[in-house]
């Protein structure tokens, strides 16, 4: 059996994943995320994935988690159903040390243990997805040790434009989502508003040590955990001139589910609580001055991210206020300069615990015919803890338009959040540092990364109450990622990915919920008029719920979708998309429930 599976992931790396572009689509992706900058994707140094609105529309995907899960070297595991609790890992490093961004604005929770609330973020009207692996503090300060996902909502486009959508399936699944905007030579606005409704099902089951595992939450009679996700979001723009606009933008959430995990009067654990809820109430605020010349352009930001959390009887309230001042400075043909700084308060409101960081950056990008170069430097001065310098370095070069390669080094820090500091006040800072080489010809990329972690940031087991202490020693996540895209017939693309991932800590034991091999493929067929078939999924090898492989064992699985688009005439398309088609029974956390096979049909209208 050892042997038929080493075939089979051998098979894997010499076919393999998703998103590659063709010479064209270079030309035409751009990417913020790597710089601060707007950036041909062709000529950034970093390792970059997007995750196109073509894609996304295609999919119909209904989280972010849902869409970065598809991607070499990015895993979610997730403790429930759709709104529990989703980790995100990329590279074996976990969300703690991953900056999410929406339009740029900061998306981690100070308030919360696992980074941000990445399972209540819709992926409705979104424009793409940049995931930027390896350390980022160099260009984004702390929290990026691991990478940085922005997620760009989409633009108005010139004249007035809409869309409305709904979907209904398993689970008792209701979703509707409307979008608007106007947008002339004076300004835009655009409104987007969405309603998602989700019955459930229960998010605990058994565990692996239990006589029951294997039997679905509605066998056994335990409470659906259901659901609602109320997203909306106000853009506006205004042209004071040809060289200065001004941007507006307010995004709320609320959302409300049911959660499992209790206690009674006595402190026993109550597995299946019934009256367990989640309120969430998050909201976003940015605002952009922009000024343009022909060799430079200068940004004042001004934002909030505001996170207000209620579960049972425990409420935390926490918030990041940040200004920024930005420019970029085109100051010879084929080269850019970014001088930046900014400032930002983090408060946790409910303990009354805050710290604030100075920061300024300076980032560089030449391109030389076929060689491109990057450096970034940062400094940070934290009132909690000592002042930090970052940086990170690149360089590409493209043999051909069929060729290239690239490298890249970074250094990182993650300072622990308040959370963490209010459970244990005598943390400190843990510094981060990555490398990756990667290889790319035609539609086949193959990339070596290795990130390495001192001091470490862990939960102490078993702790009550809740400790965190620092590591001893280097936390060492290396591995290969390889990744293929073709047509492979007429009208028929396929994708695959294969990512191979050891992570240990300082004494060489495999650290807790780490996948050491994951497969990701994909089929689309284009070749029948107005219709859009695909089939997907994911392949997750060995993995442990506890560190140094003990726990149960949540890996050795696969899971088949797919999804059939039709297209009725310009203005009306639908969609029927089948998630877990072979109803594979499967955990990603022990104790925690997957979905069952499913099924969603959806119609959107576009004016």
């Amino acid at each position: 059996m050892q042997k038929k599976l080493s075939i089979s992931l051998v098979a894997s790396i010499l076919l393999a994943t998703t998103n590659l572009f063709s010479a064209q689509d270079l030309e035409t992706i751009t990417v913020t995320s790597a710089t601060k900058s707007t950036q041909s994707i062709k000529d950034v140094t970093s390792n970059v994935e997007v995750i196109t609105k073509e894609e996304i529309q295609e999919k119909h995907f209904t989280t972010v988690s849902e869409a970065l899960n598809t991607l070499s070297g990015v895993n979610v595991t997730s403790s429930g159903g759709v709104g529990q609790l989703d980790s995100l890992y990329i590279r074996g490093v976990d969300s703690k040390r991953i900056l999410i961004l929406v339009d740029g604005i900061r998306y981690n929770e100070p308030a919360g243990l696992s980074g941000a609330p990445l399972a209540q973020l819709l992926i409705d009207d979104i424009e793409q997805i940049e995931v930027v692996k390896g350390a980022q503090s160099g260009i984004w300060g702390a929290d990026a040790s691991g990478g940085v996902v922005n997620i760009i909502t989409s633009s108005a486009k010139k004249g007035f434009h809409g869309n409305a959508a709904v979907e209904m399936g398993s689970f008792n699944t209701k979703k509707y989502s409307t979008t608007v905007s106007n947008k002339t030579d004076l300004g835009y606005l655009k409104l987007n508003a969405n309603r998602t409704e989700i019955g459930g099902f229960s998010s605990y089951e058994p565990k692996k040590s239990d006589a029951n595992y294997g039997t679905r939450g509605d066998s056994l009679d335990l409470e659906k955990d259901g659901m609602t996700n109320n997203t909306y979001s106000l853009q506006g723009g205004l042209n004071l001139s040809d060289k200065d606009n001004v941007d507006l933008l307010y995004k709320k959430i609320d959302v409300e589910y049911d959660y499992d995990y209790g206690y009674d009067s006595n402190f026993n654990l109550i597995p299946d609580a019934t009256n367990l809820k989640s309120k969430i109430e998050h909201s976003f605020k940015s605002g952009n001055y922009i000024h343009t010349e022909e060799k430079f352009n200068i940004k004042f930001n001004i934002q909030q991210s505001k996170f207000d959390r209620t579960q049972d009887t425990f409420t935390a309230q926490s918030l990041v206020n940040e200004f920024g001042i930005q420019s970029t400075i085109n100051y010879i043909e084929n080269a850019n300069l970014i001088l930046g700084v900014n400032k930002q308060n983090f408060e946790y409101v409910t303990d009354e615990l805050k710290y604030q960081t100075e920061g300024l950056f300076v980032s560089n990008t030449n391109t030389f015919d076929k060689l491109v170069l990057s450096q970034a430097l940062r400094y940070d001065n934290n009132t909690k803890f000592e002042e930090k310098v970052t940086g990170k370095i690149g360089a590409k070069y493209n043999f051909s338009e069929d060729l290239s390669t690239s490298v890249n080094y970074g250094t990182a820090y993650n300072a622990p959040t308040l959370s963490n500091l209010s459970y244990t006040s005598t943390l400190s800072p843990e510094t981060a540092k990555s490398f990756d080489i990667n290889a790319e010809y035609m539609n086949f990329k193959v990339t070596y990364f290795e990130n390495k972690i001192t001091d470490m940031i862990s939960y102490v087991s078993n702790s009550f109450p809740i400790q965190y202490e620092n590591l001893e020693g280097e936390t060492t996540l290396k591995g290969y990622e390889l990744a293929y895209k073709k047509d492979i017939i007429e009208d028929t693309i396929l994708n695959l990915n294969y990512t191979h991932l050891s992570a240990k800590d300082s004494d060489g034991e495999d650290l807790a919920r780490r996948a050491k091999n994951q497969i990701g493929y994909g089929v689309d067929y284009y070749g029948i008029n107005k219709f859009h078939f695909n089939v997907n999924g994911q392949y997750i090898g060995d993995r442990y719920n506890g560190a140094n492989k003990t726990g149960a064992q949540t890996g050795n699985y696969t899971v088949w979708n797919s999804v059939v688009n039709y297209e009725i005439n310009k203005t009306f398309s639908t969609y029927l998309k089948v998630d877990n088609i072979f109803n594979k029974y499967y955990q990603t956390v022990d104790g925690y429930a997957t979905a069952e096979r499913s099924a969603y049909v959806g119609l959107k209208a576009s004016f």
